[in-house]
């Protein structure tokens, strides 16, 4: 896993408005251990940084799974305690990945209150490339994908090419859809019948089911595989031991 190297800025109200929720909830969170503490500094004032913004953002979204909050603790118990704030997003893109398309409509004032930034025009074009958003109505309104947006924001400052960033994305999306094929054949089967046959409407519930049982563990096994094996491909390449 990596750490983050940005230091933490954001006072517990920034945190706040940012993640568009109350002081009282970023505290409760706190104290039910969802969110680690801030990087306390001069004149004892916390500071919040990305970690805790991407850690919020998933959150967000397991909720929006329907996972109860005593769920999300086990959840996040499980993670590693140093995962950075990239590690996170893709946490979170993959738990948005199993819910139905969400696409939602906000302003541009709203969309770069949401990314933290202000936004070009280069950067709407390729957020738009990745599928992140995309323009509506023909004016200043836009199509987000809020699971994929912090990491989209993110890939703006990937020092590489553009193209070798979609290209990259096809690559994941290849494979990702491979391992979901696999994965649904064997939900298919465990429910009982042939994994590749039709499904009544016992069984299709049946394997909704399951798969909302599985989503956590599969999406961190997903995870976790996926950063050993480039961390292992990395170091081959470098010629480490």
């Amino acid at each position: 896993m990596t750490t983050g190297t940005q230091q933490p800025t954001l006072t517990v109200d920034e945190l706040a408005a940012r993640a568009g929720i109350t002081v009282r909830t970023v505290r409760f969170y706190s104290t039910r251990g969802l969110l680690p503490p801030p990087v306390i500094g001069p004149r004892r004032v916390g500071r919040y940084g990305q970690e805790h913004l991407s850690r919020l953002a998933l959150i967000e979204e397991l909720q929006h799974q329907g996972m109860t909050l005593a769920a999300i603790e086990r959840y996040l118990k499980g993670l590693p305690a140093d995962l950075s704030a990239q590690d996170l997003a893709i946490h979170r893109a993959l738990v948005a990945s199993w819910a139905p398309d969400s696409a939602e409509e906000v302003s541009r004032t709203e969309l770069e209150r949401r990314a933290g930034r202000p936004l070009t025009e280069g950067d709407l074009a390729r957020l738009a490339a990745l599928e992140v958003v995309a323009p509506a109505g023909g004016g200043e309104a836009f199509l987000v994908d809020r699971g994929l947006l912090g990491l989209g924001v993110q890939l703006l400052d990937v020092p590489i090419a553009h193209e070798t960033i979609l290209a990259a994305r096809a690559v994941l999306l290849r494979h990702s859809r491979a391992a979901a094929a696999e994965l649904s054949r064997m939900f298919r089967a465990e429910v009982g019948g042939h994994p590749d046959g039709d499904a009544d409407p016992e069984r299709a519930a049946a394997v909704r089911s399951l798969s909302a049982h599985m989503q956590p563990l599969v999406v961190q096994a997903l995870v976790t595989a996926f950063q050993r094996s480039l961390q292992q491909e990395v170091r081959q390449w470098l010629g480490d031991s």
